[in-house]
C-alpha cells in the first residue's frame, strides 16, 4: 500500500483532532475520505480476509458465537460471516447456481441430494461441492408439552405406536423439515417389509394436517384435545426452550431407536469477492491459519474450530459429530440416544416423492350404489350396505380437512329419469356442517335402498360434474362404489360410455374414476375398462376392512395409474 505523503500528515492529524477516530478505529478520516486500508494498517491488518458461511437457522446462532471466538483468536485478519438460512432455501439457491458463499452447513446431508435433484429438474449439472464430515449431530425425537409428558410416557414412546395410531403425532412438512423426513425414514424401518400399505397408511394419517414449520407444529400442541407429540430434533426443542416460552417442551426418546441429523461442513466452489484475489481451490489445508493464510486454509481452520467447539454447540442443544456428548438443558436427557439406523439419503428422497403423492389434496365426488342388491348378505353375514357403512366411517377419518368431497347415490330412476341423486355438494371436509351432513348421509343409506344398478349413466354424469368445477390445484376424481353390473336397459351401454369419456379426455385436466366393487356380482372387466379410459383404477372389496385398504391403494398409486403393478 502506498504511504501518504508528508504533505498529508498535518491534515490527517487535524482531521483526527476534529473528528476523532470513527467507528472505534476501524475507519479513519483521511483527506476527506474514510480510509479502511489505513485503519487496517494501524491495527496490524494489511490483507483482510472475509469468510462467508451459510448455515441452517437451527445451528447458525451457535456458529456465529464460534465465529467471533475464531476471528478474535486468529493471527490472520479474518472476518467470518454466518448467514442464517433454512436449508430448503439454500438448497434451492445452490441448485440454481446462485449461492455466493465459501461453505454451507445444512441441517442434514440429505439436502445435498435434494439440491442435486432440483438441479437435474432445472436441466443443470449437479452443484460442485466438497462435503466434509459433520460438525455436530442431533437425534430425531418427539416433543411433548411438559404438562402432558407424563400422560404420553404412560407407555413406551415408540415408532410402533405412531404406526398403530395410538400416539397422536404432528409432522412438520417434510418438504422443509429434515427431522420430519428422517423421522419418516425411521418410521418406515419399523413397518412390515411385506406390507407397504402400512407405511403408506401412516403417511396418509400424518398428512391430514401439515404444519408449514416446526414452530407452527409446536404451537399446535396446545390446541390438541388429546396428548400429542411433534416429530422434531433435540436441537429444535433446545432452541424453543432457550427462548423461555410459557410452557417448555420435553423430549420423548423413541424406545425402539432413532436416527441422527448430521450437520456436514460443505465447502463450495471459490467465491468471488472484490478486493480478495485468492482463487485457491479448496483442497486439503491443514496449516495453521496465521497471517498470510489463504482463504482455503482459513476455511479449514474454521471447520476445525467449529467441530472442536463442543461446549458452544452443547449449550445450543447439539451433540458431537459422533452423536456423543452430554447436555445440560431443560427438557433434554443428559446422554443422547445411539443411532440405530443410518441416514439413507436415497431412501429419504424416495419417501419424499411418495409423501408428495399421498398428500396431494383431493377434490372428490363419492358415488354410492344404493340399488336393492346392496341389501343382500355378504361373506360375513352382514348386508353389503352394512359393510359399506362400517368401512365408510373409518375411511372418512383418513381424509384431512383440506380434502373436498361431495356425495351422490345412484340406482335406476333414482331422481325422476336420472339414475343419480346429488345429496351433498363438493365442499371442504374442514367445514363441520358439511362433514356432519356427509355423516348423516352414510347413516341414512339403508333407508335409500331400491331399484337396479344404473352404472354407466351415473359414471358419465359424475365425470361431467367434476369437470364443470375442476380445480387445477387439487386431484379431481370420482370415487364410485358398487355391488353389481349395469342394469339400466334405458341408459347408455359400455361402448357409448367409453366413447363419451374419450371425447371428454383432457390430459391436462384428468378426472380419474376409482371404482370399488363389493361382492361377487360386480362386473370387474367393465370397471377396469372405465378405469383405463379415465386413468383411474378398479378394485374389489368384500370385508369392511378392505375399503380402507383400497383407499390407501387409491391414494398411493396416483402417480402410476393406469399401469400400477
Amino acid at each position: 500500500m502506498k504511504k501518504p505523503g508528508s504533505a498529508l500528515i498535518p491534515s490527517i492529524i487535524a482531521a483526527v483532532a476534529v473528528v476523532g477516530i470513527v467507528a472505534s478505529g476501524v475507519f479513519l478520516w483521511v483527506g476527506g475520505h474514510l480510509n479502511p486500508l489505513f485503519a487496517a494498517a494501524e491495527s496490524g491488518c494489511t490483507d483482510s480476509r472475509r469468510l462467508v458461511i451459510v448455515a441452517d437457522t437451527s445451528i447458525a446462532p451457535a456458529l456465529a458465537d464460534i465465529a467471533k471466538d475464531f476471528d478474535a483468536a486468529s493471527e490472520a485478519c479474518v472476518k467470518t460471516e454466518i448467514t442464517a438460512q433454512d436449508s430448503a432455501d439454500t438448497a434451492a439457491v445452490l441448485a440454481s447456481g446462485g449461492l455466493d458463499a465459501d461453505a454451507w452447513v445444512p441441517e442434514s446431508s440429505v439436502w445435498l441430494d435434494r439440491a442435486a435433484a432440483t438441479a437435474a429438474s432445472l436441466g443443470q449439472a449437479p452443484p460442485e461441492v466438497d462435503a466434509g464430515d459433520p460438525i455436530a449431530t442431533s437425534p430425531v425425537v418427539f416433543a411433548a408439552a411438559a404438562t402432558r409428558a407424563a400422560e404420553i410416557a404412560s407407555e413406551p414412546v415408540t415408532w410402533a405406536r405412531v404406526l398403530g395410531g395410538t400416539l397422536p403425532t404432528i409432522l412438520p412438512d417434510p418438504e422443509a423439515s429434515s427431522a420430519s423426513l428422517a423421522g419418516l425414514l425411521a418410521l418406515r424401518g419399523h413397518t412390515a417389509p411385506d406390507d407397504p400399505r402400512q407405511f403408506a397408511g401412516a403417511m396418509i394419517e400424518l398428512g391430514k394436517s401439515i404444519p408449514a414449520s416446526t414452530s407452527a407444529a409446536f404451537g399446535a400442541l396446545s390446541a390438541t384435545d388429546q396428548p400429542s407429540v411433534v416429530l422434531t430434533s433435540e436441537a429444535q426443542i433446545a432452541a424453543y426452550n432457550l427462548d423461555e416460552p410459557a410452557e417448555t417442551l420435553v423430549a420423548a426418546y423413541p424406545a425402539d431407536g432413532t436416527v441422527l441429523l448430521d450437520f456436514p461442513f460443505v465447502r463450495l466452489p471459490t467465491r468471488s469477492e472484490a478486493g480478495d484475489t485468492d482463487g485457491a481451490a479448496y483442497a486439503d489445508a491443514d496449516a495453521d491459519a496465521g497471517a498470510g493464510s489463504s482463504r482455503a486454509e482459513l476455511l479449514a481452520a474454521f471447520e476445525r474450530a467449529a467441530r472442536g467447539a463442543t461446549d458452544r454447540l452443547a449449550a445450543a442443544g447439539f451433540r458431537g459429530a459422533d452423536g456423543a456428548g452430554e447436555l445440560d438443558l431443560a427438557g433434554l436427557a443428559a446422554e443422547g440416544p445411539a443411532a440405530t439406523a443410518e441416514l439413507d439419503n436415497a431412501a429419504q428422497i424416495e419417501i419424499l416423492r411418495a409423501w408428495g403423492v399421498l398428500t396431494l389434496r383431493s377434490r372428490m365426488l363419492a358415488v354410492i350404489d344404493v340399488s336393492g342388491s346392496m341389501e343382500e348378505p355378504a361373506e360375513n353375514g352382514l348386508r353389503r350396505i352394512d359393510i359399506f357403512q362400517q368401512a365408510a366411517g373409518g375411511a372418512m377419518q383418513k381424509f384431512s380437512g383440506e380434502v373436498e368431497m361431495g356425495v351422490w347415490v345412484f340406482s335406476t330412476a333414482r331422481n325422476g329419469d336420472l339414475d343419480y341423486e346429488d345429496l351433498a355438494p363438493i365442499a371442504p371436509l374442514a367445514d363441520a356442517t358439511h362433514l356432519q351432513q356427509i355423516g348423516g348421509i352414510i347413516q341414512s343409506l339403508p333407508a335409500r335402498l331400491g331399484g337396479a344398478t344404473g352404472l354407466y349413466d351415473t359414471t358419465l354424469a359424475a365425470v361431467q360434474r367434476v369437470r364443470e368445477s375442476y380445480d387445477p390445484e387439487k386431484v379431481n376424481s370420482v370415487l364410485l362404489i358398487t355391488d353389481g353390473k349395469n342394469e339400466d336397459e334405458n341408459g347408455i351401454d359400455l361402448e357409448t360410455l367409453l366413447a363419451e369419456l374419450a371425447k371428454m379426455d383432457d390430459p391436462a385436466k384428468p378426472v380419474p374414476v376409482i371404482m370399488i366393487g363389493f361382492g361377487p356380482d360386480t362386473d370387474l372387466a367393465a370397471m377396469q375398462q372405465i378405469a383405463q379410459a379415465t386413468r383411474g383404477a378398479a378394485y374389489t372389496a368384500s370385508k369392511p376392512e378392505d375399503l380402507g385398504t383400497v383407499l390407501v391403494d387409491a391414494l398411493s398409486q396416483r402417480s402410476c395409474r393406469p399401469n400400477c403393478g
